[in-house]
């Protein structure tokens, strides 16, 4: 089980700002990315692709990365 926890855009496209997910224990962001597009349709997967994913305290957009207890998906943010 994976907490996947979302933020500004990804959070208004998946309609909340978090859920568990059931993920095997080897599963990677790529993993995360295709389930999260095969629940909330294709037309996310855009937006996912752009995304950072924050697990543990490493920020990275590496498909390879294993997945954490917790995730933080995290879209590229504008402003100073």
């Amino acid at each position: 089980m994976v907490e996947v926890r979302y933020f500004a855009a990804i959070a208004d496209a998946v309609g909340k700002s978090s859920e568990h997910l059931d993920l095997p224990a080897e599963a990677t962001v790529a993993d995360l990315r295709r389930t999260l597009a095969d629940t909330y349709g294709p037309a996310l997967d855009p937006l996912l692709k752009v995304c950072a994913y924050l697990i543990g305290d490493e920020l990275t957009r590496d498909d390879s990365a294993a997945l954490a207890p917790r995730v933080d998906v995290l879209p590229p943010f504008a402003g100073g």
